[in-house]
Order: C-alpha cells, then structure tokens, then sequence
C-alpha cells in the first residue's frame, strides 16, 4: 500500500488564509472564523464559526474551503462542522441597550396596507428556522395583528398578573398589546401614551438570549416610530412598499425620517410584487412592478427582493401560520428567505465595519 504522505498544517493554514469572506473580503482565518482544526491522517477537519447562522454565502464558502484544502499535498477528505457566532450592534449615546438582545431589526412603511405586518412575521420565522434565537415585537400598538397571525387568541395574558410575556410560536419569541385585549377592544391612546407603551415592550419584557429582535413598527412616522429610533440600539431598518407610485412616495419619507435619526436603512422591500395566474402560469403586475427598486436605486440605498401576491401569504396569516413555515417551497416563502439572510449579511458587513 502507498503511505498516506504527511499533512502539513501550516500548509492547511495557507490554504484557508487564501479563502475570503465573500461579505466582508477579507479571509477566514484573519476573521477568526475557522476553529478547531485537526488533521488526522488524510482528513482535515475544521469548524467554520459563521457571522450568522442565516448567512446567504454558505455554500459559497464551503466550496472555496473544500477546493482550497484540495490543493494541499496529502488530503484526501475535508470535514466541515458549521457554527455562528452573532455579534452584539454597539448602541449610540442616549440609547439604552436591551439585556440579551444583539440585534435590533425594524420593518417599517409609511403606509398602510402594503404587508409591512406580514414580511416582518415571515422575516423573523426565516431567521428562526435558519437557527437564530428570535424575538418579534409588535409595536403597531393601536393595531395590533401579529396574535392573529401567529395563531394566538387575543387577550391571552389578559388575567396575567405578571404582565407581558413572551409566546413562543415558530421558533419565534412574540410579544403583542394584543396578548392583553380582548378581540375587537379598541386602543384609544395620544402619542405619548403610545411611545410609553412602545419602551416598555422593549425594556420591560424579558427577551433572554436573542440574536435578532424584530420590531412591527406602525405606519407612519409617528410617535412609536421615533420614540423607538431614539430610544433602542436599532442596527437597521428595512422598509416596506408596494410596487405603486403612492405607495413608494410614502416609503421614500420614511426612508429619510430615519437617516435623519441616525438610523441605518437596509434596504426596501417590494410587496405584492406581482401576481401568477396558477391555472394559465400567466404574469400581472396588478399595482405595477419595479417601483420600489426604482426608488432604493434613486436613493442609493438596497434593494432586498420583491415578493409575490400569493393566496398562500393571505391564507396562513389569517389562519396564524406564517408562509415560511406553511408553504416553505413556495415562491413568497423562497423571497422572505432570501431577504432575511440578506439582511443578516448586511448586519455582518455593519459590525464589522465598526470595529
């Protein structure tokens, strides 16, 4: 039999030092990312801690791993163990940081009607099942509608004597005014009421270890929306549209009431996008199409995907499960996947770039 030759390790090393990060450009070994490396015989074996357990450019980074390794005199197999390690956004002055939240993601619009609700519950579900611990606050605080659509009874803490709690559902921690009322009980509050009522969903419930909190803030730029830019450690906000010109009107104000707050914007999102007819496989752009990217390209911000008008997203929120969970090879499954990786590599890319 022919020997096994020796492996050298500092071989093994220059091989990985040559891989790079796709996101951040800059090799894994230089970013601490591989750990735990062992060569045993002809087998290298090696964990590769990501930024994010929902990091888009896995496969990327594998098959850059596994080609380099290839190249090493003597290995014959490569065993690769995946970890994520998510790191902590550093608050502003003024900003009070939240016990165990890393993360702060806001889904905002500046108009009704255009899904904001149903891509925030889907967003935060596609962290869950990409292994992240998730928080989802609902702070549209006078039209709350997450209970629904995670299929909680309204006014299920109502008898409580504790006060708010997180539910978990999905993988998801969900916390909601609406766990404290009745079906059809109205709240009738002014601004500051409402902006109380928001700080307290952040800093007075008990979050426990969370990599990404995502907040359901209302439409509008109203007293909840800045009452929870100025007050939290957002790392990031990502705004909601429909393809329409009023609509993407709307979505560009509120792109810049919240660079005027210091806020930075992920990107937009566009909502019923466009439609497919099931039975002819025939394509309608029912409110237009391509608004929102035009607009985050006029804007120079990102534009994170379009999603499509499916009955499948209407269905499982009006019966409480989320269509990532439901349908999760369909079509708008696939695009609220795709946008919430994509906003954990855009977390990764902030982080790093701030120290």
């Amino acid at each position: 039999m022919t020997p096994v030759p020796t492996i050298d390790r500092d071989a093994v090393v220059a091989a990985l030092e040559s891989v790079k990060d796709p996101e951040l450009h800059a090799s894994i070994v230089r970013l601490g990312m591989v750990k735990d490396l062992a060569i045993d015989g002809g087998t290298v074996a090696l964990t590769v801690e990501l930024t994010t357990p929902a990091c888009p450019l896995r496969e990327t980074i594998e098959q850059d791993v596994r080609a380099a390794l290839a190249a090493v005199p003597g290995v014959r197999d490569v065993a690769i163990t995946w970890g994520a390690q998510v790191r902590a956004s550093n608050p502003r002055e003024g900003q009070k940081p939240i016990p165990g939240v890393r993360n702060i993601i806001a889904v905002a619009s500046n108009k009704g009607g255009v899904g904001k609700s149903t891509v925030a519950s889907n967003i935060a579900v596609a962290l869950a099942k990409a292994g992240a611990s998730v928080g989802l606050i609902d702070a549209d605080i006078t039209g709350p509608n997450l209970p629904t659509m995670f299929g909680l009874p309204p006014g299920l803490q109502a008898g409580s004597s504790e006060g708010l709690k997180p539910v978990e559902r999905y993988g998801v921690r969900v916390v909601s005014i609406g766990f404290l009322l009745p079906r059809g009980t109205p709240v009738v509050w002014r601004g500051p009421m409402i902006g109380s009522a928001v700080r307290q969903l952040l800093h007075d419930v008990p979050w426990g270890d969370t990599d990404y909190l995502v907040i359901d803030l209302p439409p509008g730029t109203s007293d909840a929306s800045m009452s929870m830019a100025q007050d939290a450690p957002i790392t990031g906000v990502i705004i909601v549209s429909s393809p329409q010109a009023v609509s993407v009107e709307d979505a560009m104000k509120a792109v810049a009431m919240f660079e005027k707050l210091g806020v930075p914007v992920f990107g937009m999102v566009e909502n019923l996008s466009y439609f497919v007819a099931p039975d002819t496989g025939k394509r309608y752009d029912i409110f237009g199409h391509g608004g929102a990217k035009q607009a985050a390209d006029e804007l120079g911000i990102d534009f994170l995907g379009e999603i499509p008008i499916e009955p499948g997203v209407r269905e499982g929120a009006d019966r409480g499960v989320p269509v990532v969970y439901g349908a999760p090879d369909s079509d708008s499954a696939g695009a609220f996947d795709r946008i919430a990786r994509n906003v954990a590599a855009r977390i990764s890319v902030l982080q790093r770039m701030g120290g």
